[in-house]
């Protein structure tokens, strides 16, 4: 590849910046662009209702500046910026924003379309870049600026004679800022807070817009400090990003122009938006959730975020797209699985309120998603995955001996399907139940009874199945089980006794069931194998583990 071809956007002159040592302590104001950068970067762009539907939804969220096109660059802007001033579909507080290049005949079209509008930002730009200016336009910079002059006087005298009672809130865009000279930025801003004449009370938005990525994030940051800290009018003016993603890092430049001292953001949800997108709202408010800063957007139904967002453009929301995609807040690797079992697990112990979870940044409820999802069994799941699955769905807690046994079973299922095959939890229960409950070969259980002498001695009378064929056993001990293995060692001729044994209630109530784990050792080999049972009663699942376990040794001895 030719690197030659091209060369790297100048850095900005400071030697001292405030911006690396700053964190975001709250939410910037926001402003959705949705309907106007995102519905122009469409293949198909929304219908009225779709776009009706989608301004809705943005005020649900909690947006209250929503930029809804380019009223005079088309009817069909203008006809939805009428539809909702109209029929009275602007909730109280909400703002909508209307764009406008420095044209004269544009600005009146503007003008018109927001009239009786309740409160308009009026979004005044025009391009500024050293490139722009002389491949596009051929301007001096004193052109540029007579420009962007002519619309803010225009815009103004527009304003002075409205007698709707509209709020206007005022913007302009040094289009293309971060490719501009920064001294030249602030002197064209300045120009037009001087026409527009902002106040404390009645401050201005100078929006400051990455409109092609050009260089590196901290790049981006520096331009943003430089401007706050040499522009006349910095406590008169809310100071706003609008950044584009070409190079992939428009989340970060947006943060990083936060810390530069940036009060407002425009993007869109999940960063639709000309060429590979605008910011992402999304992911930049729950990147602030996650450091403990309140958003003051509602996220908490990303499913329901996502349902709308993909019904009104047509587009897809990725798998892995940061926290939205449906494998976000899946586990697939033994070890992450693991500890995220360990992480819940340790929180509940210590009623921890404040969230710790390995390899989950956020807890997945606060954006509407459950637990459940987040285990999913493939070839590369390990012990703890499984373990969570079988804990979680069937009240199942598998001893160690069962983890270490039990994984190379559920592996070997996994790759029976090639390398990206999942198995569903009720999948993962029925491996377990076919290689460790229901092993019901050569032997079988029939019923059993006991009885105590005066020393507590039991004896057990035990009918069982050989092969299919019923044979009466009898044996006695010190309890129920010592009596049973004693019968059937008696009866198979395999010295054998109990080395390990467990034993819980699957569920809560009344209609729990117990699952026992037994282990057994071969005395003539010294070898293990491991059996479990099921039933209402826990001394049943008890005997049934221990046939379990034996035919199991069997099986392999044979």
């Amino acid at each position: 590849m030719n690197s030659k071809k091209y060369e790297a956007y100048p850095t900005v002159p400071m030697t001292e910046r405030k911006w690396p040592t700053r964190a975001i302590k709250e939410a910037p104001i926001w402003c959705s662009v949705d309907l106007r950068d995102g519905n122009q970067a469409l293949e198909v762009p929304m219908t009225l209702d779709q776009k009706v539907e989608f301004f809705e939804f943005l005020c649900e969220l909690g947006f209250k500046e929503i930029e809804i096109g380019f009223p005079a660059a088309s009817e069909t802007d203008y006809n939805f910026c009428r539809h909702l001033i109209d029929n009275d579909l602007i909730p109280d507080g909400v703002a909508i924003q209307v764009l406008t290049q420095s044209r004269p005949h544009i600005i009146e079209k503007t003008m018109e379309a927001v009239k009786g509008c309740k409160r308009a930002v009026i979004h005044l730009y025009n391009s500024t870049s050293t490139l722009q200016r002389d491949v596009v336009f051929g301007f001096e910079p004193e052109d540029c600026i007579d420009l962007a002059e002519v619309g803010a006087r225009l815009i103004k005298e527009h304003i002075s004679k409205d007698e709707s009672g509209t709020e206007f809130i005022l913007e302009y865009s040094p289009e293309s800022f971060s490719s501009t000279e920064p001294e030249f930025a602030v002197r064209i801003c300045d120009a037009v807070l001087s026409i527009w004449q902002p106040t404390e009370e009645n401050k201005v938005i100078i929006n400051l817009p990455e409109t092609v990525e050009y260089q590196t994030a901290n790049v981006f940051a520096d331009q943003v400090e430089y401007f706050c800290t040499h522009t006349k009018w910095r406590d008169k003016i809310i100071v706003s990003l609008h950044t584009h993603n070409d190079r992939g890092t428009a989340v970060a430049t947006s943060e990083f122009g936060l810390m530069a001292g940036a009060d407002r953001v425009e993007g869109t949800l999940f960063g639709n938006g000309e060429r590979t997108g605008n910011v992402d709202i999304v992911t930049l408010a729950i990147n602030m959730l996650m450091l403990g800063v309140d958003p003051k957007l509602d996220f908490s139904n990303m499913n329901r975020v996502i349902d709308v967002y993909e019904e009104c453009t047509g587009m897809k929301v990725e798998a892995r797209h940061p926290w939205a995609g449906k494998l976000v807040f899946t586990a697939f690797s033994g070890s992450h699985q693991d500890a995220i079992n360990k992480g819940r697990k340790k929180m509940e112990e210590r009623h921890s309120t404040v969230w710790a979870v390995p390899y989950l940044p956020i807890d997945p409820a606060d954006v509407g998603r459950e637990y459940e999802p987040i285990i999913r069994i493939n070839s590369q799941s390990g012990r703890g995955g499984i373990s969570y699955v079988m804990e979680k769905y069937f009240g199942v807690h598998l001893p160690k001996s069962f983890q270490r046994d039990f994984l190379p079973v559920v592996k070997a299922a996994t790759e029976e399907g090639g390398s990206e095959n999942e198995l569903l939890p009720q999948q993962i229960f029925d491996l377990f139940d076919d290689k460790y409950i229901n092993v019901l070969e050569p032997y079988g259980l029939k019923n059993f009874s006991e009885s105590q002498d005066s020393e507590q001695i039991s004896t057990v009378e035990a009918l069982i199945t050989d092969n299919g064929e019923e044979v009466a056993i009898r044996g006695t001990g010190n309890g129920l089980l010592d009596a049973f293995v004693t019968a059937f060692k008696t009866y198979t001729g395999i010295d054998f006794e109990i080395s390990d044994y467990s034993e819980h209630a699957m569920k809560s109530g009344s209609d729990s069931a117990a699952i026992t784990y037994i282990e057994i050792v071969n005395l003539e080999n010294g070898e293990t194998y491991i059996g479990a049972g099921v039933s209402s009663s826990v001394t049943k699942s008890s005997v049934r583990a221990v046939v379990c376990a034996y035919n199991r040794m069997i099986k392999v001895i044979r």
